[in-house]
């Protein structure tokens, strides 16, 4: 597998409750926003970059990047921006990266490649836990994910466990999968990014 077998979608669609409603994506951080540096470990990494996003579109067309929607209304949860994300990839296999973990490392995809092996699915883990919304997906997979949901599933864990998976070994770098959910969740890791850099 090549960078060319690969699409990067990187999930912007949902509803921000935990910081007040706003688009996560689009949050400042740093010296840029939180959707540039999930962009940043995809760039020249695979065939495409795809942003799943359900609000400020524009702004996220902006990014030169192409923006799909949720195929179905109601922000229903990460599977369907999954779903949608296959639907539209143009690719054998498909990167799944969340918006909001700026940390990501740079050589994320291809030691998800790496790790593929036999499995249909790769997802990362720091040692400690999963992280279902950092994962390598392969794109046949796209019928069932949306037999899936019609029968109202939702959790990620739960439709990867009906395929065969494997675990990305990211135990070197646990940090990189901080998820910012909060202002605090913000702080938090800039201090750490801050002192790492100390």
């Amino acid at each position: 597998m090549t960078h060319d077998d690969v699409t990067g979608v990187i999930l912007a669609g949902g509803q921000g409750r935990r910081m007040g409603g706003r688009d996560k994506g689009l949050e400042p951080f740093g010296s840029a926003r939180l959707i540039e540096y999930a962009k940043r470990s995809l760039d020249g990494r695979v065939a495409e970059v795809l942003i799943n996003a359900n609000r400020h579109l524009d702004d996220y067309r902006a990014l030169g990047c192409r923006v799909i929607s949720d195929r179905e209304s109601g922000y229903q949860g990460p599977l369907m921006g999954i779903w949608s994300g296959l639907e539209a990839a143009q690719t054998p296999w498909v990167v799944i990266v969340p918006c909001d973990s700026p940390a990501l490392p740079d050589d994320l995809v291809a030691r998800l490649i790496a790790a593929i092996g036999e499995a249909d699915i790769a997802v990362a883990h720091d040692g400690e836990r999963d992280h279902p919304v950092v994962a390598l997906i392969r794109r046949d997979l796209t019928a069932d994910l949306g037999e899936a949901l019609k029968e109202g599933e939702r959790k990620i864990d739960r439709w990867y466990a009906r395929h065969v998976w494997t675990r990305a070994d990211f135990s070197d770098c646990p940090a990189a999968f901080a998820n910012l959910n909060t202002e605090d969740d913000k702080a938090r890791l800039a201090q750490q990014l801050r002192a790492g850099d100390a």
